[in-house]
Formats: structure tokens, C-alpha cells, sequence
């Protein structure tokens, strides 16, 4: 199971850390990480992390001002953002892949998601 929390109501140019706990499930040779769904718009990938070789991939609207980070004592994925606009607004979900997968940020890799949590920042 994976939980997500720390959304919430942010200004431009304010900052937010989500996390996402694993319950029941530990963080091996899979890849994790955070997508996220606006209304009317399809699915992103905002930060993921391969836990084979610790590779990270971020999303071109997030370079720079996202942070992608585990605490594998707590099982827990973090994402930092930074400098948040607008459009960043959307509901972020944290997922996870089988021990296989090949393209980390095509979500249909993912088998395990979130419920999500909602982030809106205002203008």
C-alpha cells in the first residue's frame, strides 16, 4: 500500500514536500516515484527514482525545482518542489513499477499507486 500526504493549498513561488510511505512492501529493485493528474489533462511524470542504480528522472516542467529523495529506514519517497507556479497544480500520486520494467516514465510501468494528494497553488 502506499500513502500519500502533504498536499495542500501553497502560493506561487511557495514550496511543499510530499511523502509517500510503503506499507507492507520494501523498496528493492523497483523504480518509484511521483506523477501527477490535472483536471482535463493527462497523466505526468514529475520525479522517479530506479532503486537498481539510483538513477532520478524529472519532468522538463519540474527540472530545477523538484527533488525526488527516499528514507529507506522509514520506507518512505519524498518529493521536495520548489518555486511552485500555477500550473503545478494537480493531484500527485506515487506509484510503483514490478522488479521489471524498461521506460521509468511511462506510467503503464506502474502497477502500484496511490490514492494521491492534492496540491493547489495559487496565483
Amino acid at each position: 500500500q502506499l500513502v500519500e500526504s502533504g498536499g495542500g493549498l501553497v502560493q506561487t513561488g511557495g514550496s511543499l514536500r510530499l511523502s509517500c510511505v510503503a506499507s507492507g512492501y520494501t523498496f528493492s529493485d523497483y523504480a518509484i516515484g511521483w506523477f501527477r493528474q490535472a483536471p482535463g489533462k493527462e497523466r505526468e511524470a514529475v520525479a522517479l527514482i530506479s532503486r537498481h542504480d539510483g538513477t532520478k528522472y524529472y519532468g522538463p516542467s519540474v527540472q530545477g525545482r523538484a527533488t525526488i529523495s527516499i528514507d529507506n529506514a522509514k520506507n518512505t519517497v519524498y518529493l521536495q518542489m520548489n518555486y511552485l507556479k500555477p500550473e503545478d497544480t494537480a493531484v500527485y500520486e506515487c506509484a510503483t513499477t514490478p522488479p521489471y520494467w524498461s521506460d521509468i516514465a511511462n506510467s503503464d510501468e506502474y502497477d502500484y499507486w496511490g490514492r494521491g494528494t492534492e496540491v493547489t497553488v495559487s496565483s
